[in-house]
């Protein structure tokens, strides 16, 4: 039967299925984590005009404006590069859900406001993939995956 075919973890399609999880995975880091370098870049390309941001039109609470602007600056770039590698993956995405979490609290006076739909959604579509990275883990093309790899290795001879 056709459904059982489809069904059996040892399927032809399961199997592909099964070896596209960590190319997948990567795409999933890098296109996220793409999104926060371009942004902490921006951020130190113009470091007057990011303070002024942060004074005047993102409103972060309890953190000072410099202190914010130190804060989301470090997070969008430390954050998104360890994820990219793989490392410390799974702390790396719920790091960046936290910055992706502040970015729409700090700025949700504009965010949702009627006509800014796709930018909010933009942001739920990130928080999602991180999300599925936080829980999943970085995948096997990581350097999470091929550290603990030679941990296992290590200790078994």
């Amino acid at each position: 039967m056709l459904s059982d075919a489809l069904m059996d973890p040892k399927s032809a399609l399961a199997r592909l299925l099964d070896h596209l999880q960590a190319p997948f995975a990567l795409a999933s880091r890098v296109y996220v984590s793409w999104v926060f370098l371009k942004s902490g870049y921006l951020k130190l390309s113009d470091w007057d005009q990011t303070v002024a941001l942060f004074e005047y039109e993102y409103h972060v609470p309890v953190l000072s404006p410099h202190l914010a602007a130190i804060a989301g600056t470090a997070g969008e770039l430390l954050f998104p590069m360890l994820l990219i590698l793989g490392l410390f993956g799974r702390i790396s995405a719920l790091g960046l859900q936290a910055v992706n979490v502040l970015a729409v609290v700090s700025y949700a006076h504009v965010l949702f406001q009627e006509g800014f739909a796709a930018a909010i959604g933009q942001h739920y579509l990130w928080g999602y993939i991180l999300l599925v990275l936080t829980v999943y883990g970085p995948g096997a093309w990581s350097l999470d995956h091929q550290l603990r790899a030679r941990r296992k290795n290590s200790s078994d001879t």
